[in-house]
């Protein structure tokens, strides 16, 4: 079986790496959350604008629906340089999350109206089903829907909820089951308040809902079923987000501790820190090699897409918060200090480890599904 990408898929990569590395370098990324900590609720809106007119927001959308129709691999290979670059945009949110859910689970018409909105960038899409820090609570949420179609209720953290267009929330409907609801931001009774997040470059936010008018989507049988599967995709997608940063943390310390000098010589050349960097190398090849096989798995819609989905998710939040970790200690104690670009690794790994449920959570669904 071959793992590797194609020419045409390394192409893309070749591409999402050279205008990332031109328009989206981490002092924009600065930019970004230094406005974000002074209370600016933003984005880079000029990479945003760049990466929806090459059309990667539109990658795995079928051309029915108005996307590019190519595929979940050229999806992941976009997902891993976006990580590499910490790239301050709500790409994840609308195209990993929303626009999945909407495939999932929306109606043919709802999937007409709003993933060509979604592929262009005319609306930003998000997806709220959190209602605890660090978790996602389905089913059981507390955001109720009467038979009439109006939601009341909180959702947090949701992420980029404060500049999404269009929300996909799950809420307890009439009959009591959980059941999925697409609400526009600007509907009557939507509340949003910003939330203080370790990554201030990505924004998360508070939502409530008071009586708001929404839009079911189709019904499922098992809520729990569609969640798991809209998990399944995500962590994919964001494990080679995942790798791309912890690769670009082990490049920044190799960088620096080949050009730092102690005692006439690199510090690089010490053992110390050729066995640090050489665990940080093990964990991004084993992370690496756990989501290639999850976009195999994720392409081919295999079977196997939850083992590979939960291999994929557990390594590769490990390998990031460890190389970003470690990528701090290579560089002393400058590499703490809000100077030196680090910290926006260690933050990005943060964040992303926050998302889509713990670690235990993914280490309970491996077990199941290989038990």
């Amino acid at each position: 079986m071959n793992f590797e990408f194609s020419d045409d898929q390394k192409m893309i990569q070749d591409q999402a790496r050279g205008f990332l590395a031109e328009h989206s370098p981490l002092s924009r990324v600065r930019e970004v959350l230094e406005r974000e900590s002074l209370g600016d609720n933003s984005y880079d809106r000029d990479v945003w604008k760049g990466l929806l007119e090459l059309g990667w927001a539109g990658v795995a959308i079928p051309e029915e629906y108005g996307g590019l129709g190519m595929g979940y691999l050229e999806l992941c290979v976009i997902a891993e340089e976006l990580g590499r670059s910490l790239a301050a945009v709500p790409f994840s949110s609308s195209v990993y999350l929303a626009a999945e859910a909407i495939l999932l689970a929306g109606t043919d018409v709802q999937k007409k109206q709003w993933l060509p909105k979604v592929a262009s960038g005319e609306v930003i899409a998000s997806l709220a089903c959190a209602e605890s820090q660090g978790g996602i609570s389905v089913p059981g949420p507390s955001t109720s829907a009467s038979s009439t179609g109006l939601l009341t209720g909180n959702k947090r953290p949701v992420c980029d909820g404060a500049i999404a267009d269009l929300l996909v929330v799950s809420a307890i409907n009439a009959n009591g089951t959980v059941a999925w609801y697409l609400v526009t931001a600007d509907a009557n009774g939507v509340g949003r308040e910003p939330l203080q997040c370790i990554d201030p470059s990505r924004s998360m936010a508070s939502l409530s809902f008071d009586h708001t008018p929404a839009e079911p989507m189709l019904a499922r049988n098992n809520s729990n079923a569609l969640h798991a599967e809209l998990m399944d995709r995500a962590a994919v997608l964001f494990a080679f987000e995942q790798v791309g940063g912890a690769q670009a943390c082990l490049d920044m310390a190799r960088e620096y501790t080949t050009q730092r000098y102690a005692f006439g010589r690199p510090i690089g050349s010490f053992q110390a820190l050729k066995h640090k960097m050489a665990d940080m190398f093990v964990a991004i090849e084993l992370a690496r090699s756990n989501a290639y096989y999850g976009a195999w798995a994720l392409s081919s819609s295999s079977s196997s897409l939850t083992e590979a989905a939960a291999v994929a998710r557990i390594s590769a939040t490990d390998a990031y918060y460890e190389c970003s970790k470690e990528n701090m200690q290579a560089h002393g104690g400058m590499g703490y200090t809000w100077e030196l670009d680090c910290h926006l690794y260690y933050r990005r790994a943060q964040y992303l480890a926050s998302l889509l449920g713990r670690q235990a959570y993914w280490k309970d669904r491996l077990i199941e599904e290989v038990a």
